[in-house]
């Protein structure tokens, strides 16, 4: 029976696959989504240091384990959903609009650009598989919600949420992310924090001035940034923590 782990980078799934190494359990193929921000100019929407890691040291070392890596990739990016026109809404305003930004709280992107291709592979997969999920051994209330053709190896080998962060930090498979935020995500997610934000346009001023371009396109149905606030006063809170609290992003 195939095996299969869908791993996003983060801890968890990373430390299932570092059990499954250890305990010597086969994995037929590790499936990484990787969200784009714009397919055609070959723009990741993963945060920069995150897909770094993925790229240029978690999937080496994973090959070298002699795991299989599969990568997928949405039929659409974050422009597309941007750039989308509206032909359906009651209100009769806002159809011939673009869509705009995301609506946090209730992401698009996360069930368009992740979730639906996971989808679609896991449909494509021929007869029964298992396959390995990051759930650690102090989450009951995730863990109760496993079917049948899913295991936490977390769970069977007493692994917690604490212990997943120090098994990936020993093995050199932590990812960055770790040392600004306490989530993984896309760098143009509307749920991150405004000290996130402000990481983003400090370290990557160049995907910060996307967004910039973005936010003087007309015509918008959402034009909210974050949670309904305009993006040039977003820009104005994180400027304000870039100039007075840098020191203490890292923190």
């Amino acid at each position: 029976m195939n095996t299969l782990c869908f791993w996003s980078g983060g801890k968890d799934s990373t430390a299932s696959i570092i059990l499954a190494h250890i305990h010597h359990l086969p994995i037929t193929e590790i499936v990484f989504c990787e969200v784009m921000f714009d397919k055609s100019r070959n723009i990741s929407g993963e945060i920069p240091e995150h897909i770094d890691f993925i790229r240029n040291i978690a999937i080496p070392i994973f090959e070298e384990w002699g795991y299989k890596i599969k990568i997928l990739h949405a039929d659409c990016d974050y422009m597309d959903l941007f750039f989308h026109t509206v032909t359906r809404s009651k209100t009769e305003e806002n159809n011939g609009k673009h869509s705009g930004w995301l609506i946090g709280g209730r992401c698009a992107g996360n069930d368009r650009l992740k979730m639906k291709p996971i989808r679609q592979y896991r449909k494509s997969i021929e007869g029964e598989y298992i396959e390995y999920v990051g759930i650690a051994a102090d989450e009951p209330k995730r863990l109760e919600r496993l079917t049948d053709n899913k295991r936490s190896l977390l769970y069977e080998y007493h692994c917690t949420e604490e212990m997943a962060y120090e098994l990936c930090k020993n093995y050199g498979l932590l990812s960055p992310i770790y040392s600004f935020t306490r989530r993984n995500g896309c760098w143009f997610c509307p749920n991150q924090s405004y000290n996130e934000l402000a990481h983003l346009k400090f370290l990557h001023p160049e995907l910060w001035e996307e967004l910039k371009v973005l936010s003087c396109v007309p015509d918008l149905v959402s034009r909210g940034f974050r949670y309904g606030v305009p993006f040039d006063e977003v820009e104005e809170r994180i400027d304000k923590i870039i100039t007075e609290n840098w020191g203490l992003l890292h923190t």
